[in-house]
């Protein structure tokens, strides 16, 4: 039984570092992101974004790192921070700072 207990513990531990590593992916993007950017595409200010992801990293940092070895709520409210910044705010993002894909900061050349 107590080999049972250490594999979900480890397992739970690597979800945490592959959540945390996603965490610290979205806050480090946005922190390279101009702030003008999210206004242009419509989105959130770069503040709340910055405020959402960095406290996604916090909580990932406590809960991961911590030593308790399971995954709450609180994680997996981070994880979806960080996975709608990244899959909704960076590529929107994306098109109107002129990085990524083929569109330049005066069209598309």
């Amino acid at each position: 039984m107590a080999l049972v207990y250490a594999i979900q513990y480890y397992l739970y531990f690597a979800l945490g570092l592959v959540a945390l590593g996603i965490e610290v992916w979205a806050f480090s993007d946005c922190v390279r992101r101009p702030g003008t950017a999210f206004e242009a595409a419509f989105k959130r200010t770069k503040g709340f974004w910055l405020a959402l992801t960095g406290g996604a990293v916090v909580v990932g940092l406590l809960s991961t790192l911590g030593g308790r070895g399971g995954f709450n709520l609180f994680q997996l409210v981070a994880i979806v921070a960080a996975c709608v910044y990244l899959a909704d705010v960076k590529p929107a993002v994306s098109q109107t700072s002129g990085r990524g894909g083929n569109q330049g900061p005066y069209g598309p050349w």
